[in-house]
Formats: structure tokens, sequence, C-alpha cells
């Protein structure tokens, strides 16, 4: 098997990175937000203008069908030019945007609504998933969607809608049949966020205070909770078949969680303690040449290209019409999990200056390193819970019974 890229991918990298190191300017480096943000509302001038720069180039929506405003390509072109932008944090991915579930059980009126809307970024979902009670068990969800003619009356509360504040749109799970064993009373809809009696309230998180660096894995300043009264949306904004948005919310999530961001989110540390060793001296001492620390580097490293080529297996199965069962899964247990163990063994190899927050005079990289590990627990939680996952892997994948 031949895992490197053909000559054609590598001249498209370097293209993509030309296009970076002439067009990621000093002023659109300030104006970036957070790697992981796909939120589109708000965005400032010069964000704004490097999108536009970016979509008439192709390379936005890479692999969705040119009938829905896509470029019809291959994931492999998508990876390559994902990961480029990803390393600058401007997010080109449509990880986290509903986008997959969408193409798989959406009508052709969403398809040409959201997958356009959502490449062109003039669209973004909040995520209604998680609730009060309801969190790693997604699937004990309580807010409620009841059909009353051609209307459905939502009403509950959603908790870390983190981008709830600035998305256009909420792609939301709601109990559409409470009789229903609860895997299979569950039903998603799609609808904008300024629709009457919806309220959104902000929740500040551990990096609010000081802010993290960008380029901090769930560096996220805030999150939400996200209250629904009475909020009357049309039968439309159904997603698939009414009491079938587990499959179908389960089906888009593992798509994905397949992609150059989701892989970059767990390694991106390795590579960052690998370039601070290289160019750091401290008092004579030199990282690069301490046996233990070069040993540990080479330890993560390799973990790293696990992650690599685990992604690498779910695309091909993508590309290929394979199909695609326990491997996002798989990937979402053993990369995040890899995203841990590299923040713990990086905080200590730097010692009492790697714990630096952001502001301080002595912090390491403006706190990088100290704000990943205030994040790192989140890896085995977000998109899924590793113990999840691991059930998931084991029926799906091992074909093992419940019990």
């Amino acid at each position: 098997m031949d895992f490197a890229y053909t000559p054609e991918q590598e001249t498209l990298r370097k293209e993509v990175r030309a296009f970076i190191a002439e067009h990621v300017t000093e002023e659109v480096l300030a104006a970036r937000g957070s790697s992981e943000s796909n939120s589109s509302r708000g965005e400032s001038g010069p964000m704004v203008e490097l999108y536009d720069k970016i979509y008439q180039r192709g390379w936005l929506g890479i692999t969705y069908p040119k009938e829905y405003g896509g470029q019809g390509g291959d994931r492999m072109t998508q990876y390559i030019v994902e990961e480029e932008f990803t390393r600058v944090d401007i997010p080109v991915g449509m990880g986290g945007s509903g986008a997959p579930a969408i193409m798989a059980a959406g009508t052709e009126e969403q398809k040409q609504y959201y997958i356009r809307g959502l490449i062109k970024r003039e669209i973004s979902f909040a995520l209604g998933f998680t609730e009060p009670y309801a969190g790693a068990d997604l699937a004990s969800l309580q807010c409620r969607a009841v059909r009353d003619g051609d209307e459905w009356v939502i009403n509950g509360q959603k908790m870390y809608t983190s981008s709830a504040h600035v998305s256009t749109h909420i792609y939301l799970m709601a109990r559409t049949n409470p009789d229903a064993p609860k895997h299979r009373g569950i039903s998603i809809f799609l609808f904008p966020m300024d629709t009457p009696g919806i309220t959104v309230r902000p929740l500040w998180t551990m990096q609010n205070d000081p802010v993290a660096p960008v380029g901090t894995t769930y560096g996220h300043q805030r999150t939400n909770e996200t209250f629904f009264d009475d909020v009357r949306i049309p039968a439309s904004s159904l997603l698939g078949k009414e009491n079938e948005g587990w499959r179908v919310g389960s089906m888009g999530l593992n798509l994905d969680r397949v992609g150059a961001s989701r892989y970059l989110i767990s390694v991106r540390r390795d590579e960052d303690i690998v370039n601070f060793v290289k160019t750091n001296t401290f008092d004579g001492y030199t990282p690069a040449s301490d046996p233990a620390m070069r040993d540990k580097i080479a330890e993560l490293w390799i973990e790293a290209q696990v992650c690599r080529l685990m992604t690498m297996r779910s695309m091909s199965i993508v590309n290929h019409g394979g199909n695609f069962t326990y491997e996002g899964s798989a990937e979402k247990t053993w990369a995040p999990e890899h995203g841990v163990r590299t923040t713990e063994a990086i905080a200590q190899m730097l010692g009492p200056y790697g714990q630096l927050l952001n502001g301080s005079p002595h912090a390491v990289e403006s706190g990088v390193f100290a704000h990943n590990l205030q994040g790192a627990f989140q890896s085995g939680i977000n998109h899924g819970s590793t113990q999840v996952m691991r059930d998931q892997i084991s029926r799906r994948g091992l074909d093992m019974p419940r019990k």
C-alpha cells in the first residue's frame, strides 16, 4: 500500500501554501478566530475578503456536488486544502456544519438551500444536541417538538450550543415521540436562530480570563445555553423522516469526524512541541538534545502517525463507496486520547513555565501549551464520549452483543 501523495497532490499543496503566504496577511491573522469556529455571521472585513478569494479558487465545498455549489472533487483534495489552512487557523472545511447529514437525508430543496449557503459561508449552524440531563447519553434528551398542523412547536433547553450567538441557523435534535424507545423517538430540525421564542444565554469558560491565544485546542471563550419557548417552525424544517433523527444524526456525525481539521485537533500539539524544542535554548540547555525528551517526543510522534493513517483509512472507505461503520468511532477514540497524552507530556516537559497562561510575561508561546492543558479534558467528551465510541466499535466493528 502506498501512503505517499501523488505528484498532482503535492503540486496542489504547494499552490495552497503559496496562496496562504500571499493572502493570509498580518491583518488577516489578527482578525481570525478559533480554529474550531465554523461561524460566518459577524466575520470581519479581512476574513470576508479572504474567504471570497478562497471561494473563487474553488477551495470551499470541494467534495460536494456541483449542483449544490460544490466542486465535485475527491476527499484527498479536500484534505490537503483543509490541512494547510487549518495550520494557520483558517477553517475551510465543513466539519461541524451539519452538511454531511443534510446531503444524506435532506430533501432536494434543503440541499439546494443549505449546502449552497454553507459553502458560501452565508449560513452557519449551531448544534443543538446536549441538554442539562442528556450529555454523553444524548438519547435521553427531553427537548420536545410537537406537530401542530403545518408547523412544529418546540419547547426545551440545550446546553453548550457554542456558536448559537453568532450562527444563522440551528441543527436541533428534539424528541417527537416520548412513548417510543429513547433512540427511536427523536427527530432533527433545521431552522433560523432569529425565530421568535429562542433565547441564547452565555456561559463563559475558563479560557475567557485570560483569553486563550488563537490556535488553542478547545479555546472557546464562551459557550451558551439556549432556550426554546413555543418556537414555531414550518413542517419543512424536518431533516429526514420523523422519529429517525438518531440514525440520521449518527450517520452525519460519523462522516463529520473524517477530515484534516478533526485529525489536526489531536496532533497539532505534537508538531508544536517539536518546533518548540528545535528552536529554543535555555541557559545553555537545549531540549532537542535531551535523550529523555527526544524519546518521549518520538513516542508521541509515532502515535500521531497512527492518527493520520486512521484518517486516511476512513477517507479511502468513503471515497470508494465502502460501508463506513465503526471507523469514525475508532478515530474518535484513539485521536482524542492521544491528544490528552501529548498535552500532559508537554506540561511535564516544560515544567512550571509551561503552566503560565496568556498574558504572563514568562508564558511559553503566549501560553498556548497551558491553555491546551485546560481544554484537554474536553477531547474525550466532545462529539461523542470515548466510552460511547468504544461501545460502537464493539457492536458495529466486532459484532458483539449489547450485553
